[in-house]
């Protein structure tokens, strides 16, 4: 599983953390206009993108940077 952190190239400040088995095919989605939260800030790069063998694992990080202190982690260490 990836935990992926992707940015608006239309919006700059405009970011997103997800979560997908498949990075290629989300970023796609994205692009297109399937996810409502980026729909509006099309077109979208992945920022970073974070491997994980263990769903669990990368289900509790995505949820860690989407959540409290992972929002300062996340724009101290990858925006």
């Amino acid at each position: 599983m990836y935990v992926y952190l992707i940015r608006s190239l239309s919006h700059p400040d405009q970011r997103y953390i997800g979560i997908t088995a498949d990075l290629k095919r989300r970023l796609s989605e994205h692009n297109a206009g399937k996810t409502r939260s980026t729909r509006c800030h099309r077109p979208c790069v992945i920022a970073v993108a974070i491997y994980f063998a263990d769903p669990a694992k990368a289900q509790a990080f995505e949820r860690y940077l989407k959540h409290g202190s992972g929002h300062a982690f996340a724009n101290r260490h990858f925006w």
